[in-house]
């Protein structure tokens, strides 16, 4: 679900409190994020194929169906985490936005506006409870 612009605004106001705070560790943590994520998850992906091969090849050697049919599925498991990890990995460079994702781009303009009337009446009943206060 995308952030609402109240909340990116938010987010952006801490983001530059911490590069005004403390801009070497916030540097750090800019290399770090979705995309080291998504690479190492895509790595485990690999890694966890492997291991299906390795099942379903120990299951033809001991005549065990179950054990090849558990290493097909891990297999099959381990493919699709690996090609939608691989999907939603930022480019080199590039820096995610919000809310910019396939799902956002689907929702189109009638779902964001759903939202802001949400937003806009959620800020309205805390304004409200604020006030009777």
């Amino acid at each position: 679900m995308p952030l609402s612009e109240h909340e990116q605004r938010m987010l952006e106001q801490m983001e530059r409190a911490l590069y005004a705070e403390d801009p070497k560790f916030a540097t750090a943590l800019e290399g770090s994020g979705l995309r080291t994520y998504t690479r190492r998850r895509v790595y485990q992906a690999v890694a966890g194929f492997l291991v299906g091969i390795a099942l379903l090849m120990a299951g033809m050697v001991a005549q065990q169906v179950w054990l090849s049919v558990v290493g097909f599925l891990v297999m099959l498991g381990c493919a699709v985490l690996a090609v939608t990890g691989w999907r939603k990995a930022p480019k080199p460079g590039e820096q995610p936005a919000a809310g910019a994702g396939p799902q956002a781009r689907r929702q189109g303009r009638q779902k964001r506006s759903m939202m802001d009337r949400i937003d806009e009446r959620w800020q309205r009943r805390r304004d409200e409870q604020q006030g009777g206060q």
